[in-house]
Formats: structure tokens, sequence, C-alpha cells
């Protein structure tokens, strides 16, 4: 029997109780045959996000609840919602001081929902979207923690060895950056519905100054506070990192620049400050700055963090483009979770943040 627990999602206290997409009649046979239990015959299922983005299900029964994750309903991309990519990462830092939910199941196109899908355990604790909950973390030192172990986390997924875990071959991290930046550029000139010569400012002084690689580690692809649960109790136990459909091997700082890209503190300038994407969560009392987010990592890396600001400019470069996306094609292209909602007002004050950066990053050199 699956050992399962449970998250407590505030942003999700309405469950929409669904069959589309994972049917109870057919979730119930399916987890009791592999999970060995014939009490999740019986099972409720329950929609907790969904969107373009990977769909994720909540399902109970007497045996407990688990998730469920299946790409969207409709046409996908075959690469955009790899569920199998999901799998094998959770998998293999399960071993790790990585916390993550464990994974139990991996399921594929020929099984009986039609689709590729996994099912993992579900993980007790806050995932806090745009304000922490009421009475939690009251205290600065207690906000003080979460900063430090939002860090720490990331950390210590960039010091695990690939090889030790199995993912050698899980990307391709030589010129990581250098496909990035072509990656997003091109995407830049298909959505773009208006000349921006500040953009392609920004991105000619991002080519100019790529900084060298120094360093090749798994990356989560978008790690920041609300792809994370906290623990319920304890203040800066992080004990589940969440979302990994766009991990791979490659360059961590690029993780790191887009944690300080979503990162606020009280003092920000003004150009940081028209340039939020989500509630400015870290910029209440107690939570470390910037300054302290890259002294910490750091330390507990060993890296060298002189570049940071470039790959912050880089992170709201690659914001801007999103944004563009999602005002270019509101019918199309993924969701990016919350806070995008005005995404054509923050392509630029996002590019004039990512500017703001690059002259931050050669000041200091």
């Amino acid at each position: 029997m699956a050992q399962t627990s449970g998250f407590n999602d505030p942003t999700a206290q309405r469950l929409e109780r669904v069959t589309t997409g994972a049917d109870p009649d057919i979730v119930g046979p399916l987890l009791a045959d592999v999970l060995h239990d014939p009490r999740w015959l019986a099972c409720d299922v329950a929609l907790v996000s969904g969107g373009k983005s990977n769909l994720t299900y909540r399902v109970a029964s007497d045996a407990g609840e688990v998730i469920l994750r299946r790409p969207p309903l409709g046409h996908i991309l075959p690469t955009a919602h790899d569920m199998v990519r999901e799998y094998t990462v959770l998998a293999a830092l399960g071993g790790t001081t990585v916390p993550v939910p464990r994974a139990l199941y991996l399921g594929d196109a020929d099984g009986p929902l039609g689709t590729p899908f996994y099912v993992m355990e579900r993980v007790l604790g806050h995932i806090c979207r745009n304000a922490l909950p009421l009475g939690y973390a009251d205290t600065p030192d207690q906000r003080r923690a979460i900063g430090d172990g939002l860090v720490d986390t990331l950390a210590a997924l960039h010091t695990v060895d690939p090889a030790a875990v199995g993912l050698t071959e899980f990307g391709r991290p030589a010129g990581f950056m250098e496909r990035q930046l072509r990656r997003w550029s091109k995407q830049w000139e298909a959505t773009k519905i208006a000349e921006l010569p500040a953009l392609d400012a920004l991105l000619g002084d991002l080519l100019r100054d790529l900084p060298p690689q120094r360093e090749h580690a798994i990356v989560h692809g978008d790690y920041r506070l609300d792809n994370t649960i906290l623990h319920p109790t304890q203040p800066g136990c992080i004990v589940a990192v969440l979302d990994w459909e766009m991990s791979t091997l490659g360059d961590p700082f690029t993780d790191f620049g887009a944690l300080l890209a979503f990162w606020s503190e009280d003092d920000d300038p003004e150009v940081l400050r028209d340039a939020r994407i989500v509630a400015p969560v870290t910029a209440a009392p107690g939570f470390p700055s910037r300054g302290e987010v890259i002294e910490r990592y750091a330390r507990q890396t060993g890296f060298d963090v002189s570049d940071a600001d470039w790959y912050q400019a880089f992170a709201l470069f690659k914001l801007a483009v999103v944004c563009q996306g999602i005002a270019a094609r509101p019918a199309g292209g993924a969701t990016v979770g919350s806070g995008f909602d005005n995404a054509q007002r923050l392509v630029k004050p996002l590019v004039e943040a990512g500017r703001y950066m690059l002259v931050a990053h050669s000041q200091a050199a």
C-alpha cells in the first residue's frame, strides 16, 4: 500500500470534482492494481490545477490520497508536457537531500487513460502564491528561515551529481546558455506584435556580455516560492519542490537568476517594482535581501556568483518574452501561473528591469 500524505494549497480551496481526463471509474481500478490495494477501487477525483499547463488531480480513497499528473486535454506538443521527464527526475532525486514528492507509478499512452501520466504522493504543507497563510511565519525570524530554506534547497539541487542519481543523459549542459538565448530570441520574433527596440537592445547586450558557463547541474527550470511546499508548522523547512516539467541538465545560474528575478525587497527601486509579476511576499520584514540570498547561495554551493546580475537580467528578458507570447496568443501557448493577467503591460517594465540589472552587472565587473 502506498504511504501517502496531503498538502494544503490555499489557492485551491474549491476543488472541481471531475470525470474528464481522470475518470474515477478508470483511475480507481488502475491504482488498485499498481498500488496493490483494493481500497482504491472506490475513489474520488478532484482537479487541483488545470488550464494549458499539466493537469493535477487529487485522488482520495480509504487507502489515502495521491496526486495524478497528466498532460492537458486535446492537442499538445510532444515535448511540452513530458510526463516521463517529470517522473524521471522525481524518482532520481528521491534518495537525495532535495525534497520531492515520492514517485509512485508511471503510465504510458497505451494505458487506460490513453495518455502518459504519473502518480506521486501528496505532501502536507503550504503552497504560498500570493501571501503567507494567516498566522504562519508571523515573526521576522520565521520569515528569514523561509528565505534561507529556499536558497538551501536550490543549492542542494545544484550540488547533486547527475551521474550519481542516473541523470547523465537528462540534458546537454554544454552550450546551454547559447541555446537558451537562441530559443528565446526566436520566441520573441514569433510572438512580437510591434517593434520594441529596448527588448532587441537587451537581447544584444545579453549576447555581448554572456559570461562563460562555470557550472553544470540539474536545473529545475522554474524555481520560486510558489513551486515549493512549506512545512505546515515549521517555517523554513521546504518539504517538497513541485513542477519539474522544464527540468534538464544545464547552467544552474538560470534557476538562481530566476529566483532573484521573482524576489522582492521593500526598498526596491521603482524599475524593479514596476516589473513585479507575483505578489511581493519576500518584501515582508525578515526575509533576506537579494544580496544576502546571493551570499548564502555562494556559501552553500561554493560557486562563483559574480555574474548573478547577468542571470537575473536574462530571467527578466525571458519573462518579457513569455508575457509577450501570452499577450499575442491569448488562446494558445502554455500558462505560467498566477501573476500574468496583465501580460502585455508587463513586457516593457520587465525589459527595463533587465537593462537595469545589466548596468549593475557591468558596474560590478
